[in-house]
């Protein structure tokens, strides 16, 4: 960047410092001119503009340079019967023809590469718009009893409940409700997965963690839309299906005496025990 750098600041060894002084190795005053052009990287910009916060003398030589990368631009995007010889011409005095050809061309690649830039963002985002749905629902479809028809066959919750061995089940005499909650201990407590059966809704759920000292935990919360969830005779798929929700509990499997499958408004739909 030194050999653009130089341009319009009296190039190496007789660069003025911020104060007057020389400064012939301080080569961040250098790149005061390749800035001005606008053909600095992200990172070679973002380290100038630090500096210039704090340099008088760097800001009052960007002032003398400013609109030079406008013109630079428009020489660039000359036709060809109109490029270099042109350009020498016209920059003959200030910098040389050779420079200002080199100027021009680096001004051009530098549109290049941001043309080239725009198409790359332009077809990740129409990647992500057409495919966007599709990879939301393979990560958090299915746990609902797959409600639509693109979710992921098998949920996350439902596979960590097919691994885990440590299951307990229970099914409540009066509401028929049937919950099967599968345990398995971590370093900061308990994990649990809730299979949940012959419940209807409109309902607002939390499955909730009563520890042997009296304290509860709610593990995770869900709704149950109208048609309900693992109904047997049910018409639909999605009704037939059982839910399966997962969550965590700050207690260990052996400080936990039960769970209790709740609706917000407090009727105990199935109690199981640890």
């Amino acid at each position: 960047m030194n050999t653009y750098g130089g341009y319009g600041t009296g190039g190496p060894g007789a660069m003025q410092g911020p104060r007057g002084q020389q400064n012939p190795g301080d080569n961040i005053h250098e790149t005061v001119g390749a800035y001005a052009l606008g053909i600095l990287d992200d990172a070679e910009a973002t380290a100038f503009e630090a500096h210039l916060a704090t340099c008088e003398w760097c800001g009052q030589q960007l002032d003398g340079l400013a609109g030079m990368e406008p013109m630079l631009a428009a020489l660039a995007d000359l036709p060809a019967s109109q490029g270099s010889p042109a350009v020498a011409e016209s920059l003959s005095a200030r910098p040389s023809p050779r420079l200002a050809e080199r100027l021009v061309d680096e001004v051009a690649e530098r549109r290049a590469r941001k043309r080239r830039r725009g198409m790359y963002l332009v077809a990740a985002a129409a990647a992500l718009i057409i495919g966007g749905p599709l990879t939301v629902m393979a990560v958090n479809g299915g746990d609902d009893g797959a409600t639509t028809p693109q979710a992921h066959a098998t949920s996350p919750a439902k596979a960590a409940f097919d691994i885990l061995a440590d299951k307990r089940e229970a099914t409540d005499p009066k509401t028929q409700v049937n919950a099967v909650v599968a345990l398995e201990e971590k370093a900061w407590g308990t994990h649990g997965v809730l299979q949940l059966k012959n419940v209807k809704g409109p309902l607002k759920c939390s499955l909730i963690a009563v520890g042997k000292n009296g304290e509860r935990e709610t593990v995770t919360s869900w709704s149950v839309p109208e048609w309900g969830y693992g109904i047997a005779n049910a018409k639909t798929e999605q009704a037939k299906n059982p839910l399966y929700v997962h969550g965590g509990a700050a207690f260990k499997p052996n400080e936990i005496d039960h769970f209790e499958v709740k609706s917000f408004d407090g009727k105990l739909l199935v109690r199981v025990d640890a």
